[in-house]
């Protein structure tokens, strides 16, 4: 809990001044085991032995790691995660805007009527079902036959009232509908912020996609899926370990790298260009020194981070 309190506060420092917004992206993904972990469980979908961590993105910053057993509702712990970044960043930031965007895995009473409370703004994705696909089987027959007469994939972006039989109230769900050569696509999108309905899904919610990059990255460039201790919390420990790896690239990358060819660079990328690098290391009683190629091709940008990087 400590370490997760690490990625909070270094992402704080990390700004010279108050943001006015801030988009929490929330999201889970699989760690394979594959010897006699402690809390280990098989999960249907990944059909495979797992843990089920849950991660939690602004941008580029990883703000929270949670690691949890597979056989669980994936947005379990959600909520509570949620309420303590919400109350951390607000206690430095009393006006910050913060919307929480997440996939339809998150679309759960009490993370949604939480934000509502607690005037923090969402964008969730909707599970599809037949009530749904009742409601917009008109626009969607519009799209086919537009479709029959041009032979070109339809698209439109509409919004409606709903409520499911668990919701308390109704509330605005926005819903992207397309039609091509395999049929129908509907997606939909829950939320209680005021934009207009294109705008909020695709300039908003399609953004959601950026975090499994960011996941990616921590998992497999950074070793984020090595989970071969026995114990359920040390496990967490080295998962943290990727976790803080992936902050340290990100602060590389702002305070050394800014517009330099690796600024938006992966952080493999990083290792193997800047970092994993050969070097002739020569030692004697009175100091060690290290002999880097004088032709390598990234020689002025390594000089240049090294002095960014120097008190």
């Amino acid at each position: 809990m400590a370490l997760n309190r690490v990625l909070v506060e270094q992402f704080i420092a990390s700004h010279a001044a108050p943001p006015s917004e801030l988009v929490l992206d929330v999201d889970a993904s699989d760690i394979p085991l594959h010897g006699d972990q402690e809390q280990r469980q098989f999960h249907a979908y990944y059909d495979h032995y797992c843990y089920l961590p849950l991660y939690v993105y602004c941008g580029r910053a990883m703000l929270a790691c949670v690691l949890r057993r597979s056989r669980i509702d994936g947005a379990r712990h959600a909520a509570a995660v949620i309420k303590l970044l919400v109350t951390r960043l607000r206690e430095k930031w009393p006006d910050v805007r913060i919307i929480v965007r997440g996939d339809a895995g998150f679309c759960r009473q009490r993370l949604i009527r939480w934000c509502e409370r607690h005037d923090v703004g969402y964008v969730i994705g909707v599970a599809r079902n037949a009530r749904l696909h009742k409601i917009v089987e008109g626009w969607e027959g519009e799209l086919e036959q537009r479709f029959t007469e041009t032979g070109q994939k339809q698209r439109a972006i509409h919004e409606f009232g709903y409520a499911a039989g668990s919701w308390n109230i109704e509330r605005r769900l926005v819903t992207r509908l397309e039609f091509g050569t395999q049929g129908t696509n509907p997606r939909f999108v829950v939320t209680n912020l005021d934009l207009p309905a294109e705008t909020l899904y695709d300039e908003l919610y399609c953004q959601r996609g950026e975090a499994e990059n960011r996941i990616k990255e921590t998992q497999l460039d950074l070793f984020g899926t090595r989970a071969s201790c026995h114990t359920f919390l040390a496990n967490w420990l080295r998962v943290l370990f990727a976790g803080l790896a992936y902050t340290l690239m990100q602060r590389l990358k702002d305070m050394a790298l800014a517009g330099t060819e690796l600024a938006r660079a992966t952080s493999a990328t990083i290792r193997v260009k800047l970092l994993k690098i050969g070097a002739a290391v020569i030692r004697n009683t009175r100091r060690v020194r290290i002999l880097f190629a004088s032709h390598h091709p990234l020689r002025e940008l390594f000089v240049r981070a090294a002095c960014a990087l120097a008190p």
